[in-house]
């Protein structure tokens, strides 16, 4: 029971990962009118937060060396709260302090409850992953309504305080789960043997330079569109529905998707079908001419977008066995550096060409280099021992 009751949790606490994850691009507009802020200005807010993000990885690592994932998720619930709270400050310089925890707590709780969920079902890796990044995808969703919801033109208003709250409560409810935390991952115990070193296979760091890629194309399309969208002519879809809204709505519904597309394709396949998915979304959103069209093309992109990540990382331990989740920290760290380079370039170049859908350009870049990463390790990750295969990634 116990048990459950964590897994519970653990979705809970990602889903709310999701809004906060996301939740910097959503409220971009609101702080730049607040502070007088231009694009290159308002880029700065995504270095504090990755910064924290990729300061709360390293703790991940220390944590998952003594088994302690849980309690990595506890802690990062918290500062993410934390964080939360120090966005209400009128202070530009609190309020950038306020990503920058919020960054940390990120940090240490994604990769800690993806490893937390994957060492619990090493048996169906990819479903398992799929179905808690589901999670994550429902509150990038929510997260453009949210805002809109409880905040105001130029301010946060309810928004940050609706997020702390849930994530206090969820930190308690761990620290009394705490006590019984030897878990099932520990069936691959911190002693044993390590027989494949990870980190000095070419195989291995191509698939964390894939990571980094792919995490950065996610997050300047979480970072950016909302800002981007503003810089577009013509009316929307409907007055509710948002091309960010869109992005996320199909990113969810292609985790939802996903099972069903690996009974057909393997995982070197979906991966590719993906990324050509999502070149076709990037053509669409770079040439729209107006808002209808930003909406058709973001939610391609999303669907596109929405199994790549988990099944990367289902990648990543199934080929290298299950010790590998404790070996994981720079497949982690390399996304967070994609995330805050991805995301800080956009709006460098917005500012030097005066155009944001210049900067949009790093997107396009991107998905072109993932697929020509995904060539060189569709034809390579199957040759090693205890490569992937579509039966371990099939829902």
């Amino acid at each position: 029971m116990p048990l459950d009751l964590r897994k519970i949790i653990l979705h809970v606490v990602f889903f709310l990962s999701g809004i906060t994850t996301v939740l910097i691009g959503q409220v971009l507009p609101i702080l730049a009118r607040r502070y007088s802020l231009g694009d290159l200005e308002v880029s700065f807010f995504f270095p504090a937060q990755f910064a924290g993000s990729l300061v709360g990885t390293f703790l991940t690592s220390y944590f998952g060396r003594r088994n302690n994932f849980l309690a990595a998720t506890l802690i990062g619930s918290l500062l993410m709260a934390v964080g939360m709270a120090m966005m209400n400050f009128d202070s530009f310089a609190v309020c950038l302090a306020g990503f920058t925890v919020n960054g940390i707590g990120i940090g240490l709780t994604l990769p800690a409850i993806n490893m937390l969920i994957l060492e619990m079902n090493l048996g169906r890796a990819g479903s398992a992953l799929s179905v808690l990044n589901f999670c994550w995808g429902f509150g990038a969703i929510v997260c453009k309504p949210f805002v809109d919801a409880f905040g105001t033109q130029d301010s946060l208003g309810l928004t940050t305080w609706l997020l702390a709250v849930p994530l206090v409560a969820a930190s308690v409810v761990l620290i009394f789960l705490g006590r019984s935390q030897q878990e099932k991952n520990n069936d691959a115990p911190d002693d044993a043997p390590d027989l494949t070193p990870i980190w000095t296979t070419p195989l291995a760091w191509m698939i964390a330079l894939f990571n980094l890629i792919h995490v950065g194309f996610e997050s300047g399309m979480g970072g950016w569109l909302t800002t981007y969208t503003e810089r577009v002519g013509g009316p929307p879809i409907a007055s509710w529905i948002s091309p960010t809204l869109l992005y996320f709505t199909f990113f969810v519904l292609g985790r939802g998707f996903a099972p069903v597309l690996f009974r057909f394709f393997n995982e070197s396949k979906m991966l590719m079908l993906g990324l050509v998915i999502v070149l076709v979304g990037m053509i669409v959103i770079l040439a729209a001419p107006s808002v209808f069209t930003l909406s058709l093309g973001a939610s391609v992109a999303g669907f596109g977008t929405s199994w790549i990540f988990p099944t990367n990382v289902a990648r990543f331990s199934q080929t290298f066995g299950p010790t590998a989740t404790r070996r994981a920290m720079p497949l982690f760290i390399m996304g967070t550096l994609g995330a805050a380079s991805s995301t800080w370039l956009i709006g460098f170049i917005s500012d030097r060409t005066g155009s944001l859908n210049s900067g949009m350009y790093v997107l396009l870049i991107s998905v072109g280099l993932l697929i020509l990463l995904q060539i060189y390790l569709g034809t390579h990750s199957g040759s090693g021992s205890g490569s992937p295969t579509a039966t371990n990634i099939k829902a």
